[in-house]
């Protein structure tokens, strides 16, 4: 399995990412892959599918592009095997097969688009518990443009993992339901009082870029504290998302999304209590990948025990 290179294709609510990584061949490696790309391309799918309930004929064809440019990238790469996921935008969208039929007819790219729940086990796949404190209770929390997904982590092990219709691009639509979002609101206020004193696991581009931004970080652990959050948002909030990218050097997407992505995360800090966010830069395509190779790895070790020397 040394050399072999991976792709996952995450088609989100705001933007749609292309990751390559190649399994490193030196086993004294600190990390087991070596990122060899990443793409982003702002899709904006949640603007229609969040509105008017589907995909138009204009995102249809900026998706269509955009794998197709993934695709080719991937046979600049040499990829071995890929998995390409869709979530929240295309769960909503009532034309969701119809565009996946069309890009698999024009590409040989097959999107799978996946439930909230596959969506957290995906994401909880990056192996975060081998860098947690089991003594600690932890949540994952993975803000998106359609959905929230929070997993609550203690003593290493995963108790729940939920997913919720609040995201960034909803936010903006006005498209978030009061009913999702009590929910979300009472089951993490039940959580709390079951497991205190949760540190929050940020996950996401904005949450990084939210952690470079606040005074009141430590680059080496990537934990800042959720007071710091508070203040950098209500700085942000007196900004339109053109000034936002100018003062704090955003792209024109980010702009318009970082301060409801920050709004969710002060939101669940909120309702569990939690005082500090850790920010380790993992997100859904390194759960894609981290899955794949768990597979391969899995299906390697069963051949060489099933193998005539080895009985």
């Amino acid at each position: 399995m040394s050399n072999t290179t991976y792709a996952a294709i995450d088609i989100g609510s705001n933007a749609g990412r292309l990751l390559i990584k190649r399994v490193n061949s030196d086993n004294s490696a600190s990390d087991l892959f070596t990122k060899e790309l990443l793409l982003r391309v702002p899709l904006r799918l949640g603007q229609d599918s969040f509105t008017i309930g589907k995909l138009s004929t204009t995102k249809r064809k900026k998706l269509l592009r955009t794998i197709k440019a993934f695709r080719q990238m991937m046979l600049v790469f040499d990829v071995d095997c890929y998995r390409a996921c869709a979530t929240s935008a295309m769960r909503d969208a009532q034309n969701s097969r119809e565009v996946v039929e069309e890009i698999y007819e024009k590409t040989g790219i097959r999107l799978e688009v996946i439930t909230g729940q596959e969506e957290a086990r995906i994401v909880y796949d990056n192996h975060i518990e081998n860098l947690l404190d089991r003594s600690r209770n932890y949540s994952y929390v993975d803000v998106g443009g359609g959905s929230t997904e929070i997993i609550l982590i203690s003593h290493g092990e995963v108790i729940s993992s939920k997913s919720y219709n609040v995201g960034t691009v909803r936010m903006l639509n006005r498209a978030v339901r009061a009913a999702d979002l009590e929910k979300m609101h009472q089951e993490l206020r039940e959580t709390a009082g079951k497991y205190p004193e949760q540190i929050i696991i940020g996950s996401g581009g904005n949450i990084n870029k939210l952690f470079r931004l606040v005074d009141e970080r430590n680059d080496k652990s990537g934990t800042f504290p959720v007071s710091a959050l508070d203040r950098l948002t209500a700085q942000m909030r007196q900004y339109t998302p053109d000034e936002l990218r100018k003062i704090y050097c955003l792209k024109p997407d980010r702009a318009e999304v970082i301060v409801p992505a920050a709004e969710i995360f002060l939101d669940v800090a909120n309702c569990i209590g939690s005082t500090t966010i850790w920010t380790p830069t993992i997100g859904l395509a390194d759960g894609i990948i981290d899955s794949l190779y768990a597979r391969d790895h899995a299906k390697s070790k069963e051949q060489k025990e099933q193998s005539p020397s080895n009985n």
